[in-house]
């Protein structure tokens, strides 16, 4: 079954048709994303390979830019960064497909756009990828669709914007009702004695993380549930993907995006979505390697291993009781 959404020409405020770079090396997948692009509303600006293109001249980039990059050497990897920079400066939004096998090294290439990074992506992840790029562009209009492509695009709507709002929930900051978390700091906490009162400083003490073997503990045991259940019951990966890294945190390890996309016990694609907006929601951070700026870690925020460490605290783990502050 083909996917055809049929969009009008998509056009920006002057009218003009925006445009599209397709970038791949494999033929048949060029093929296809081309006539997909072309479908959704799409000018081709230029369909070629990564080597070909690294080898032309530098034109502008389209306003979308769709790679394929299963196999990242050096070569690929310095015309992936090149391309985060340049759309990191344009705007031009970029969807990069890639290999489980590659994708420590392509996530690390890009830092500054915002890319859709799509792992191992058939047919239907690509067209679902481009959807959502259109969505980001105003005033987008439809031609005549068939029920069942309205009711596709109506459902995947509703879905983005339920892990939006799931992610919304756990972000810093939030104060009142709600939420999975809230990361807040220590308060002063007021305590009465008749008519005294006593201002108890909670700040003076800490919790800390308990052993990561407890940690993995958890991990195993909510694991365990595929084994009785439906994945599905447990689709959100957001729990999974910070226990794994508060016991990371504990281990004192860094944790590669591939290592966190299995972690998350769901397909890489939808995994690495939901990190990229828990690192908006500032709940996790990106940390360049140190060894490799062109790679990249992922780690708890601050606030939410502290976050973390209170909860832990609060159900009775071990070693997660207050300590003194440093």
């Amino acid at each position: 079954m083909q996917a055809d959404f049929s969009y009008e020409p998509v056009r920006d405020g002057a009218g003009c048709q925006l445009a599209v770079t397709i970038l791949a090396d494999r033929d048949a997948v060029r093929a296809q994303m081309r006539e997909d692009a072309e479908l959704a509303g799409y000018r081709v600006l230029e369909c070629r390979s990564l080597e070909e293109f690294a080898s032309g001249s530098s034109g502008s980039l389209g306003d979308l830019v769709l790679v394929d990059c299963v196999e990242a050497d050096g070569a690929a990897m310095a015309i992936l960064s090149r391309l985060d920079m340049r759309a990191g400066k344009s705007g031009a939004q970029l969807v990069v497909s890639t290999s489980m096998a590659a994708l420590d090294t392509v996530f690390g290439c890009f830092a500054m756009s915002g890319a859709q990074i799509l792992v191992d992506a058939g047919h239907a992840e690509r067209v679902i990828a481009i959807g959502r790029a259109l969505a980001e562009v105003p005033n987008l209009r439809l031609r005549e669709m068939a029920e069942e492509d309205r009711l596709m695009v109506l459902r995947l709507t509703e879905q983005v914007a339920r892990m939006a709002e799931r992610v919304e929930q756990l972000s810093p900051g939030q104060r009142e009702g709600g939420g999975a978390f809230r990361l807040e700091t220590a308060s002063q906490a007021w305590r009465g004695q008749g008519d005294e009162y006593v201002v108890v400083d909670e700040t003076r003490v800490q919790p800390r993380l308990p052993d990561a073997a407890y940690i993995r503990q958890m991990i195993a045991q909510r694991q365990a549930r595929a084994k009785f259940f439906d994945g599905e019951l447990f689709a959100d990966p957001a729990w999974d993907i910070l226990l794994d890294l508060a016991a990371a945190r504990a281990e004192r390890q860094r944790v590669c995006v591939t290592s966190l996309c299995i972690a998350a016990g769901v397909p890489a694609t939808t995994a690495l979505r939901w990190i990229a907006q828990m690192v908006d929601a500032d709940l996790l951070v990106r940390i360049p390697d140190p060894h490799d700026r062109r790679r990249a870690h992922i780690a708890l925020a601050d606030s939410t291993a502290d976050a973390m460490a209170r909860y832990f605290a609060a159900i009775g783990a071990p070693n997660a009781e207050p300590v003194a502050a440093l």
